[in-house]
């Protein structure tokens, strides 16, 4: 049975490599001489701003890369777009390590590709690399500058804050719908600074544009997964040779249920799961060895535990309907009522052993369909089952063919 799940993961393994591409799809690109160019854009749903991005002229033209030295726009039709912008931004850290005593920002002048979040006589950017976040603004046709937040140690080290953007906003969004403590408790987030531009664009009846990307809102999966596993169990001691215990490969069946909370980032390709699953093994062997009185023992297993790997998803999207992915967990394990034994000839009992389980991981690679049905094959590599024992080794590990039905 072992040979089949390693079939289906080679045949999971063979259609991930030729279909798992990102889509590219309808957009545009302006060139360095006001040239706009109508093309496929590859989407990759950036978290961080990019820097280049890759597109296509038709759909069986080579791809091609371009940045923003060349490109002084780009947009994908209904989604993203991004501008190119020479601004001056402060990358001060917030890294406690690192972190400095100067209230002013430090600025330095860049060539940045900016996302628009709102255009309209008060327009709003972002700048975002992962290790830094800055939004910028512009007012009609004035040049672009970044609204200042700064955290630094002030002489007690003690953390502060330069808000100086509330100030910004409140000489240049004045506005008669907006009221002056909406400026002053004003935080330097995405929402906040989304709303505040909506009020002031809607106050000044200026034509406006909110570009701001809608997050999915069905974030979350719960799953029923039964599976058939196939697992096998080993032990030997150190103290006495000849006392080893192969018990193969059983073949069982147990059920899980995951939870899986899509991560609202990259087209929803990433994902947080979390799957208790109930799982068992029984096996019992019979050898010779010259350590005991008769000669013969026999070790008998009963385990019995909750599994919880705890991972990380990663969706390819073939088509509307069909999804492959891949997964990495860390599984922790936690035993209940399980017995490991060894016994001579005559019965009696010569170790009894406790069974504690250590960590361990788990690597999965499946397939998805109609956001409701799901198959997977995953290993898991060997954990020990007898840690509180320091004279006895063991070795456990499954291999499972797992599927699914998502109830939401």
């Amino acid at each position: 049975m072992k040979k089949q799940i390693l079939f289906i993961a080679l045949t999971l393994f063979f259609t991930f490599k030729n279909y798992s591409q990102i889509a590219f799809e309808k957009g545009y690109f302006i060139s360095e001489n006001n040239q706009k160019t109508e093309c496929l854009i590859e989407n990759i749903d950036w978290k961080n701003t990019p820097a280049n991005f890759r597109y296509r002229l038709s759909e069986d033209s080579p791809a091609i890369e371009a940045d923003n030295k060349t490109i002084k726009e780009f947009g994908i039709s209904g989604q993203n777009k991004f501008i190119r912008a020479i601004v001056n931004i402060d990358r001060s850290t917030k890294n406690l390590q690192i972190m400095d005593k100067d209230k002013n920002p430090t600025f330095r002048q860049e060539n940045l590709f900016l996302q628009v979040l709102m255009e309209g006589n008060a327009s709003l950017y972002l700048y975002d690399d992962g290790t830094v976040r800055r939004f910028f603004y512009k007012m009609n046709n004035s040049e672009i500058k970044q609204l200042v937040y700064k955290t630094y140690f002030a002489n007690d080290d003690q953390i502060a804050k330069n808000n100086y953007f509330r100030e910004q906003l409140y000489l240049d969004l004045k506005c008669d719908n907006i009221q002056q403590n909406e400026y002053e408790t004003l935080n330097y987030t995405k929402n906040a600074l989304m709303r505040i531009f909506t009020k002031y664009n809607k106050c000044t009846n200026s034509e406006f544009v909110d570009l701001e990307v809608k997050e999915k809102k069905d974030l979350f999966n719960l799953t029923l997964r039964p599976r058939y596993n196939n697992s096998s169990l080993s032990m030997d001691n150190s103290v006495f040779e000849g006392m080893d215990f192969d018990f193969g490969g059983k073949s069982n069946f147990s059920l899980g249920i995951e939870a899986e909370f899509i991560l609202p980032f990259n087209k929803n390709r990433w994902s947080i799961i979390v799957e208790p699953t109930y799982q068992y093994y029984k096996g019992e062997q019979t050898i010779q060895s010259s350590q005991v009185v008769g000669g013969t023992l026999t070790g008998k297993v009963d385990y019995k535990s909750i599994e919880l790997p705890i991972g990380v998803r990663r969706y390819f999207f073939i088509n509307k309907n069909v999804q492959i992915f891949a997964n990495g967990s860390l599984v922790v394990d936690f035993g209940s009522s399980s017995k490991v034994s060894v016994t001579r000839q005559d019965g009696s009992e010569l170790n009894k052993l406790d069974v504690k389980s250590g960590i361990n991981f788990g690597f999965g690679l499946g397939c998805k369909f109609l956001d409701k049905f799901s198959a997977e094959v995953r290993y898991q590599t060997p954990r020990g089952l007898l840690a509180e024992n320091p004279n006895w080794g063991s070795s456990y590990q499954t291999t499972s063919l797992i599927v699914g039905y998502s109830f939401f």
